[in-house]
């Protein structure tokens, strides 16, 4: 697999991820929308400050799998 990033920031390798999937999707923790972060694969709730990842074009949105914000 290559780490190259296509012209849109997106990486040429990350799986296509259907934007109407992301935008249903919510925080567990705070039921606010999330925001999503191509480059690292993850949705970011802002208000918990968590980043949840997304695995084989899968999100997990699990509290105990996300990444905790500075």
């Amino acid at each position: 697999m290559s780490d190259k990033i296509g012209p849109d920031g997106t990486p040429q390798n990350a799986p296509v991820i259907d934007r109407r999937m992301l935008e249903a999707l919510i925080c567990p923790m705070t039921q606010t929308t999330l925001s999503y972060d191509a480059e690292a694969q993850e949705l970011v709730s802002k208000v918990a400050k968590m980043a949840f990842p997304i695995r084989n074009g899968i999100p997990i949105m699990l509290v105990s799998e996300a990444r905790a914000l500075d």
